[in-house]
């Protein structure tokens, strides 16, 4: 099975639970770096239109839509028909207007320069093809647009790797396993992270989508990394 179609899977299986347990398991910090990366989109007093790429069950999107100028637009794309649909539940919840669609986020399905802002929360070690996911944002994004990119890290600190691996690797899978009865999800989810390109070679594939100024923060000891990208104006 390809990567793509094994990632669909698995999200679309462990849906339902997967807020619950993403928020407890990360010690609802994950809210905190949220906040962060919407400083970064909201930026412009103008409305905007933002593309959340791989939004999954939407808190990324629901932080975004909650801080935009008025009259801003605000689309969600994710691979997984069952984490779009519990996103769908919760924006109808919170009462607010984004649109969520099922998509390949390495084939957008939107015609060049759309989006004045593209955001990824904790995805983009999801793609197959990283190379052309980033293509693909790079394509859809507007000149002078920014990508802001959410994704967790190994830490550069001896100690703080060797406690975030034990958690990552034997805590992790195994509560998350009980929880949501699917315990492969959940060693996935740590080895994604740590089979994701270091940060200095993240930076040169996000140079050679095509952003111009590309730029990094480490956040909470290096356990997770905002990546910022612009495009050139025309």
């Amino acid at each position: 099975m390809a990567k793509k179609e094994g990632v669909k899977k698995m999200f679309d299986n462990i849906a339902h639970d997967y807020d619950k347990l993403n928020h407890i398991l990360s010690l609802n910090i994950d809210k905190i770096w949220r906040k962060k990366a919407v400083r970064q989109l909201a930026d412009e007093a103008r409305p905007l239109n933002v593309l959340d790429v791989a939004c999954g069950t939407a808190d990324f999107t629901i932080e975004i839509a909650r801080n935009l100028a008025q009259g801003s637009r605000v689309v969600g794309v994710d691979i997984s028909e069952g984490m779009i649909a519990v996103g769908k539940d919760k924006l109808a919840k919170h009462r607010l207007d984004a649109d969520l669609q099922v998509a390949d986020c390495e084939a957008l399905p939107y015609v060049d320069n759309t989006f004045d802002r593209i955001s990824v929360g904790f995805g983009v070690r999801n793609f197959e093809h990283l190379e052309l996911g980033l293509s693909e944002m790079y394509r859809v994004l507007a000149p002078g647009g920014k990508l802001v990119i959410l994704e967790l890290s190994v830490p550069s600190n001896a100690f703080v790797r060797w406690c975030y691996k034990l958690y990552f690797l034997k805590i992790l899978p195994f509560v998350g396993g009980l929880v949501s009865g699917n315990r492969g999800a959940y060693e996935y989810l740590p080895a994604s992270v740590l089979r994701f390109p270091a940060p200095e070679v993240f930076m040169e594939m996000m140079k050679t989508a095509g952003f111009d100024i590309v730029e990094h923060t480490a956040l909470t000891l290096g356990i997770c990394r905002m990546y910022i990208g612009k495009k050139k104006q025309q």
